[in-house]
């Protein structure tokens, strides 16, 4: 069965964008050994990934080449009217069963990107198995929390850190059941 894993960058005050959904923050984070910080592995090891609708929209507003086109594309939203995309396919109703039968089908794991709002859906819901997180050395103002609304009490185990010259931070944690 596919693992979900919930990789996804922060800020120090757990921040993973500011009010408007922008993410411009991140690029100011300097990078002195230039690395993309896992992120070509971990793209490679997933073969699908899901979103929320407002995440997808922020996504398509930053106006470049959509960059999961290799990438089988849901995008999670309790809007009826919208259509799919060429890359991209909107989940609109029954998402626990239809999240519960892409697992057993999918050969490889699946990337929840996020927003907030679909994170905590997804650990609330106890659909997430690992969550790679990285810290950034920045504190912004007011912004969209890793989870959103109200989070159950879930229990983690640390499988993996790692502290970057930049003052990033890497987090692996694997959710405990």
């Amino acid at each position: 069965m596919a693992k979900i894993k919930l990789y996804i960058a922060q800020s120090l005050n757990s921040k993973i964008a500011l009010a408007d959904g922008s993410v411009e923050w991140l690029e100011s984070i300097p990078n002195p050994e230039n690395t993309d910080h896992g992120y070509a592995e971990f793209f490679d090891s997933v073969g699908i990934t899901i979103m929320g609708n407002s995440t997808y929209k922020q996504l398509i507003s930053w106006d470049i080449e959509f960059p999961y086109k290799t990438k089988i594309n849901y995008v999670f939203t309790r809007n009826p009217e919208i259509q799919n995309t060429k890359y991209v396919t909107f989940v609109k109703e029954n998402h626990i069963e239809f999240v519960q039968n892409l697992r057993g089908k999918s050969k490889r794991d699946i990337w929840l990107i996020g927003g907030g709002q679909l994170n905590t859906w997804f650990l609330n819901e106890k659909l997430i198995d690992e969550v790679y997180v990285f810290i950034m050395p920045i504190v912004v103002q007011a912004g969209i929390e890793l989870f959103e609304a109200i989070p159950r009490e879930t229990r983690l185990e640390l499988t993996y850190s790692k502290v970057y010259k930049s003052g990033v931070i890497e987090l692996r944690y694997k959710i405990k059941r």
